[in-house]
Order: C-alpha cells, then sequence, then structure tokens
C-alpha cells in the first residue's frame, strides 16, 4: 500500500509546482492593446506546469517594485516554484529632466543612485530592483529565473539590431546572483532572422514592439529553446510541444 501511495504523493508534490511570471507588456495578457499580446500568455502551451502571469502593462523594474507587484508576486511564491523577471523596455530614460516614474538610474551596479533634476526623487539602478526581487524570492524557497528583454521589430539589413544595456543588465543579474539568465532578446533574434523580415513584420500590427498572437507565440517558443539550452531545472518541465520548438542552441 505504501508503494502505492508514495508515487501518488510524489506526483501532487510536483504538480503543486508553478511557474510566475513578472514582466511588461511583451509578455502580459493583452500585450499593448488593439489586439496585440504577451508571450507569457502563449508560454503554458509548451509546459506542464502551471503558469501565473502577474506581467503588467508599462512597467519597469522599478515601477513594478514601487507599485507592489513584486511584493504580491513573492507573497504568493511558494517553496520549488520559479519565477521569470523579465523587464528592460521602460526603464530607459524618459528624456527629459522630470522622472517618469519607470526609468532606473543608469549602470549595472546594485547601489548606483541618481537624483532626476525636477523632483529630485532618489532612483536606483535596473539591477537593484531586481536582484532585490530575486533575493526575496529565494528567501520564498522560490527560484528565480533572469530573462532579457525582447527585441523590437528593428533591423540592420537581414539581422534583428543589437541588444542595449538592459540586456547586459540582465546579464549582469544572473552573474551577480548566480541564477539562471536566459538570453531571451538573442534566440527571439534567432527565431526572427531564421523567419525573415517580411513575415515579422507581420507579427507587428501597432508598432514594432508589440506582437500580435502569432508574434507571442515565436517569442514564447524562443524563450522555450532558451530554457532547453539552460541549466535551470525548469526545462524539465517542457512538455513534446515545447521539446519540438524550432532552431537550437546559441
Amino acid at each position: 500500500m505504501l508503494q502505492t501511495i508514495l508515487p501518488f504523493l510524489y506526483l501532487l508534490t510536483a504538480s503543486a509546482q508553478t511557474l510566475r511570471l513578472a514582466g511588461d507588456s511583451t509578455m502580459a495578457l493583452g500585450g499593448g492593446g488593439s489586439g496585440t499580446q504577451g508571450w507569457g500568455v502563449e508560454l503554458p502551451q509548451y509546459l506542464t506546469i502551471p503558469v501565473v502571469n502577474s506581467a503588467v502593462a508599462g512597467t519597469s523594474a522599478r515601477s513594478f517594485t514601487n507599485q507592489g507587484f513584486f511584493n504580491t508576486l513573492i507573497a504568493s511564491v511558494q517553496a520549488g516554484d520559479y519565477v521569470v523577471i523579465e523587464f528592460g523596455h521602460n526603464d530607459g530614460s524618459s528624456g527629459t529632466a522630470f522622472d517618469n516614474g519607470q526609468e532606473d538610474a543608469v549602470g549595472n551596479g546594485y547601489n548606483i543612485t541618481q537624483k532626476t533634476n525636477g523632483t529630485q526623487i532618489v532612483i536606483h539602478s535596473f539591477n537593484f530592483y531586481v536582484e532585490n526581487a530575486v533575493n526575496s524570492i529565494k528567501a520564498k524557497g522560490g527560484i528565480p529565473i533572469i530573462s532579457s528583454q525582447t527585441p523590437d521589430n528593428i533591423w540592420t539589413g537581414t539581422q534583428i539590431a543589437d541588444g542595449g544595456r538592459f540586456v547586459t543588465y540582465a546579464q549582469t543579474v544572473g552573474t551577480d546572483t548566480g541564477i539562471t539568465y536566459i538570453p531571451h532578446y538573442n534566440y527571439t533574434a534567432q527565431a526572427y532572422e531564421a523567419l525573415g523580415m517580411t513575415t515579422v513584420d507581420t507579427f507587428y500590427p501597432i508598432d514594432h514592439l508589440h506582437t500580435s498572437v502569432a508574434g507571442a507565440t515565436v517569442v514564447a517558443e524562443a524563450f522555450v529553446r532558451g530554457l532547453l539550452c539552460s541549466n535551470s531545472a525548469l526545462k524539465n518541465f517542457v512538455n513534446a510541444a515545447g521539446k519540438a520548438v524550432p532552431n537550437g542552441c546559441i
């Protein structure tokens, strides 16, 4: 009898694990509106564990922190849960002397701060906000994963333009905290370049940032490919459809 119960208990434990997502509109339900969709919505079809998409359109690592979204997510984390964190699109400078509530201090150091010229609010670096969240998730027994932002539909010839500083910052977070880094930017660029500019253009109905459902599916597949090529144990929860996603390891 005990031999029959133990496998059942193991299955219950395994199925209790959840993947939680933190990010912006490129990941969120409804994307940037007008029929666009975030890649996090398309991700569950490739996994065998539940996915809770907590991404919020228009947020940066800073505003996701300051508006309490990280705190809400962290409070829900159970031991063994995975949490993918992906920001960058809204984290850049507002381009004015006034703070927009989104921009991070420039630089990838944890303790970097700067003051805006308008309201004189002290703000911190991308790494500060993300690494605080990473450490809090670890304290709950969760398993954080840092993922670089996705590309815009901007090309240089037949190739997607190089990623900006937030791609590098995300990689630095992975190194500094010892967690898995998924180069999602690079894997999405690989997928786009294989499909070609003409096809990829159809994935962007309203601007160069927000994808259609078809585009979100390609971006989700690129994340899965990056995951399969990583050292994360989350790849053990990729299903048959996920294992069949196109392209190879970079």
